[in-house]
């Protein structure tokens, strides 16, 4: 041939590389196409079994749920699995272990196992006010004699008080908080007409001469200024006295002794939060906000049961419209049945893999609520891709053969989906990652999808091999029974007829004419006819089947050439939604006076995503993971309202002997502390030594001395003694302080959390440098500590993971401009998810996280087969082109965006901070993913390359068509082959 064309040589070896890697796609794709085939034939073959054994699995599985459970650490959960910020509060918990403290605790520094704490706000006047004040105090009494039973019957039970479960003091008392201390003292004062002390805030001095910061248990203050000026709330320097306060908050903590000590504190707990809801309804002029150390844990899986009927509801909803998108005019050609049953699919996938968690013994939580929303996108679109499929493939050919069509032409794509799916997951479920509510959700959902993978195979393609033997023996698609002959039918009533409206018999027989010259053709049920045409505009073109992923193949009608022409062969069935595709949106997305339109609509798309992008922030609050209007959310906004004007209690740890007797030394702490509320040792001591005349730097034996016997000794400084850790040196030498711990607190404004971020990061680079071993810990930092870093690289793997697959997959199996086109699709769409998520209210956390990985499989399920479709095309204009891809794929990927938007609308209606979350973020999804599959993507493609300028090769001027008609009787099968 290429004798026959002078002046190509060159040329041919030019591009020689070119051919071999198109020969190597196509060699891989053939060979893919072929073994779908073959398991398709053998699916349709053995239909009962393929449809059985998924539900016998899943029944057998699904009744592993008396071993469900619920995930109960809940850090565990949100928190960075690996950072510094746990190794630092490791480290505090060995060298000042909670049951240590014997003199005061500090509610927002020390998190003991269980404790109980409550927010006591008012509705009008200030706490400190006499009857507010009598009204607190009675129920700090009453919590204090509040008791238990454990066990609740029986004659072993015993009743358990909070002075019983309570942390002890120096003297066996329970510690409570300083500032019923001073408020005790202000009513003794009151009682016996004396002057009341000055309480005065953040650091007050009690009657023992202490100093005690009340900073994070009393909130809303206002102080008096130097003059007598009355200040806004919040801003009383150090020591001013305080006018009123609008709230005030307790801590009681608890000891969980072994497995009984734990059970009688969680029920305590429950017996707390009932006192102070039946308090409250007896003293409406106090608000009580009370928190627990089970709130958050019951808080956050409380969004699972709130979800419950949403979801039975989404459910019903997207079956709906999955019959109706499944249902045609024509009786017989409706499959409604089959969206109930890819629907069905989907739950059996479901259960076979909540019953494999259960089985392995992995823990539930609320975060497994997208994952259902990750099934059904996926399942959907291969669903209405292989129902799409069926219905151009040959009505007269067997069933069996119809199936294993099906099979060559959609399981290549949904293949490949599949494995980007997975991959994305996949690479987010891996020890790469650090947040492991972000590493369960992957590792479920890339097990829930596999199996769904699975059970479309077997069970949804059985299915529609039952439903094909409908259409077949000419049975109506819902139900079931066999449409009478036109006959027949005029005698019926109206109703009738339009319920029984069918072409069916009709049209097999006009569009499949005589296939052998001189012979008529008889319709006959049992006669199946297969054609390849050897026409290089054709789709079924090998080398426009060169997409491994993705990939498109078009069935070959009798007589028709496949090329951009896509006249309707069955025009009086035609679904709504394609006849619509058809006749009106790709005409009209496809003029040349909407596309101006259409690409301006991206431009404002890529700037609003910009705008967004650039606005992300950290969602490093777990409160915002909860269900609404719940005890954690309610207690975290009053905190924020009358107790952010000051950061929380910031441990400083000393963890390293230090000389503390040198000058310089001293000086280099004092700084460190300066401009922080704080309640040191170290400057009391040496404050001491100095009203004493002694001086501060003193040999090291003689600076301990003083300090042990002198200092720790005196009434007002003997709670420091839970500060500072002694080492031994030797007989007769005074001991080293080997460890000691002073507290910090900042003044901070609303954007508190981001303050204390900074704050960290401050400190620890100050610790690097500094001659002192130091470290700084507060509970939250664990959330803080590399939040944005352990959130983000999961996104940051999975997106570079699929981008690989795709530049790897172009080498061999799918087009390069195929890959090309399909990942800056997916860059498009995350840029925009993460973009309009960010202007619509959500926080980069790790469920918005979850959201956008999987994001990434599901704008590849609907963009993959349309950029496919489009690029298997040879010949004609790009227009024509984009067409036939919007008929053939857009219709699809429509039918799912539509199921699958509804499905969402019902979860939004949870009161939930997650599900919220939730909501938006697969709504953004859908909708970007739309606005790329059925918009963007058509209109950028009529000018952008592939190129369809390649038209049929020289010296291919005749074109062969070889008819193969197989005949099947009861006894054989006789195959004839005619070359016209």
């Amino acid at each position: 041939m290429l004798g026959s064309a002078p002046g190509l040589s060159g040329r041919w070896e030019r591009l020689e590389p070119r051919p071999r890697a198109r020969m190597l796609r196509q060699v891989l794709h053939a060979g893919l196409r072929t073994s779908f085939h073959a398991l398709g034939r053998f699916v349709a073959s053995h239909p009962v079994f393929f449809a059985s054994a998924p539900v016998l699995l899943s029944i057998l599985l699904g009744a592993s749920f008396s071993r469900y459970r619920v995930e109960d650490d809940v850090e565990s959960l949100l928190a960075p699995k690996h950072s510094l910020a746990k190794i630092e509060g490791n480290l505090v918990d060995s060298l000042f272990p909670v049951n240590r403290s014997k003199h005061a605790l500090y509610s927002d520094l020390q998190t003991p196992g269980r404790y109980g704490r409550v927010i006591v706000t008012t509705r009008k006047g200030s706490v400190l006010d006499p009857v507010h004040l009598d009204t607190i105090l009675k129920l700090h009494r009453r919590i204090y004699q509040m008791q238990v039973t454990v066990p609740a019957t029986g004659f072993n039970s015993f009743n358990y008080s909070f002075s019983y479960l309570c942390l002890p003091d120096d003297k066996n008392v329970c510690i409570i908080d300083d500032i019923i201390r001073a408020m005790e003292e202000i009513q003794s004062a009151r009682t016996s007409n004396r002057s009341i002390p000055t309480l005065r805030y953040p650091i007050t001095q009690l009657a023992d001469g202490r100093q005690a910061y009340i900073g994070h248990q009393l909130g809303g203050v206002q102080g008096w200024g130097p003059s007598g000026a009355v200040r806004g709330p919040g801003t009383g320097a150090r020591g001013e006295g305080v006018r009123s306060a609008r709230a005030l908050q307790l801590t009681y903590y608890l000891q969980a002794r072994g497995g009984l000590m734990d059970r009688v504190a969680s029920q305590w707990e429950k017996a707390f939060c009932a006192e102070l809801q039946h308090f409250a309804a007896l003293h409406p002029k106090l608000g009580l906000y009370p928190s627990t150390s089970s709130s958050l844990r019951t808080d956050f899986q409380f969004s699972s049961v709130l979800a419950r009927r949403p979801l039975l509801a989404s459910l019903g909803v997207c079956g709906v419209l999955a019959v109706l998108c499944c249902s045609m005019r024509d009786c017989v050609r409706s499959k409604p049945w089959l969206g109930l049953l890819a629907l069905l699919s989907i739950t059996l996938s479901g259960l076979t893999a909540a019953g494999i968690l259960n089985l392995t013994g992995a823990t539930y939580n609320s975060t497994y609520l997208g994952i259902p929303f990750v099934m059904l996108g996926h399942g959907l679109f291969g669903s209405f891709e292989m129902l799409s499929s069926w219905r151009r493939t040959r009505e007269d050919q067997h069933v069996k053969e119809r199936v294993a069509s099906v099979f060559e032409d959609v399981m290549l794509r949904f293949s490949g989906s599949t494995m980007l799916h997975l991959m994305t997951l996949g690479l987010a479920a891996s020890p790469l990652t650090n947040m492991e509510a972000v590493r369960l959700f992957c590792r479920t959902a890339a097990l829930a999808v596999t199996i769904s993978y699975v059970y479309m195979l077997s069970f949804y393609s059985s299915c529609l091999v039952f439903t094909g033997y409908l259409e077949t023996g000419y049975r109506h698609g819902c139900f079931c029974r066999r449409v009478p002959k036109p006959d027949r039918l005029d005698s019926k009533p109206a109703w009738y007829r339009c319920l029984m409206y069918t072409r069916y018999q009709d049209e097999t027989q006009t569009t499949n004419p005589p296939h052998a010259v001189g012979h008529p053709h008889t319709p006959n049920p049992n006669l199946t006819h297969t054609h390849a045409h050897t026409h290089p505009h054709t789709a079924n073109n090998p080398a426009a089947h060169g997409h491994g992923l993705v990939a498109n193949s078009t069935h070959p009608h009798p007589h028709t050439h496949t090329t951009a022409n896509t006249t309707d062969l069955h025009p009086q069935d035609s679904h709504l939604l394609l006849g619509c595709v058809r006749r009106c949106y790709g005409d009209w997305i496809t003029n040349t006076y909407v596309k101006p339109f259409v690409v301006l609509l991206y431009l404002v798309y890529i700037s609003f995503g910009l705008m967004g992008f650039l606005q992300v922030t950290q969602g490093s609050d777990p409160s915002a993971l909860v269900a609404m209007d719940t005890a954690t959310v309610l207690y975290t906004r009053a905190q924020q309202r009358y107790f952010s004007s000051y950061s929380p209690v910031i441990g400083f740890y000393i963890y390293e002997s230090a000389p503390y007797w040198n000058a310089s030394v001293q000086r280099d702490l004092l700084e460190y502390a300066k401009g922080f509320q704080r309640i040191s040792w170290l400057e009391a001591y040496l404050n001491y030594l100095s009203d004493r005349n002694q001086s501060t730097s003193q040999p090291r034996e003689n600076f301990t001395r003083t300090l042990r016997h002198s200092f720790l000794r005196e009434p007002q400084f003997a709670h420091f003694a839970d500060d500072i850790i002694f080492a031994e040196r030797g007989q007769g030498e005074e001991p080293d302080v080997a460890a000691s711990r002073i507290f910090l607190v900042a003044k901070t404004t609303e954007n508190k959390r981001e303050e204390m971020s900074v704050l960290l990061d401050t400190l620890r680079r100050l610790s690097l440098t500094s001659r002192v071993r130091f470290l700084i810990f507060n509970p939250s930092f664990v959330y803080l500590d590399r939040y944005a870093a352990a959130v983000s690289s999961p996104l940051r793997h999975s997106l570079l993971a699929v981008l690989f697959l795709l530049g790897l997959s172009s080498l061999a199996v799918v087009e390069p401009l195929v890959s090309v086109w399909l990942g800056l699709t997916l860059l498009s769409v995350q840029f925009g998810v993460l973009g309009f998520m960010t202007l619509w209210g959500v926080e980069l956390d790790c469920m918005s996280v979850l959201c956008l990985i999987s994001a990434l499989g599901h704008s590849a399920d609907c963009s993959g087969p349309l950029l496919c479709g489009f690029a298997s095309g040879r010949g004609d204009s790009r227009t024509r082109w984009v067409r036939v891809a919007l008929e053939r794929h857009g219709v699809p990927s429509l039918q799912t965006l539509i199921c699958y938007s509804a499905a969402l609308v019902p979860v939004g209606s949870v009161r939930s901070n997650l599900t919220r979350t939730l909501f938006r973020c697969l709504t953004l999804t859908a909708g970007c993913s739309a606005l790329h599959t059925l918009a963007f993507l058509p209109t950028l493609l009529t000018f952008l390359p592939p190129s369809k300028s390649r038209g049929r090769p020289e010296g291919e001027g005749q074109r062969q068509e070889v008819e193969c008609v197989e005949m099947n009787d009861s006894t054989r099968v006789v195959d004839q082959i005619t070359t016209v």
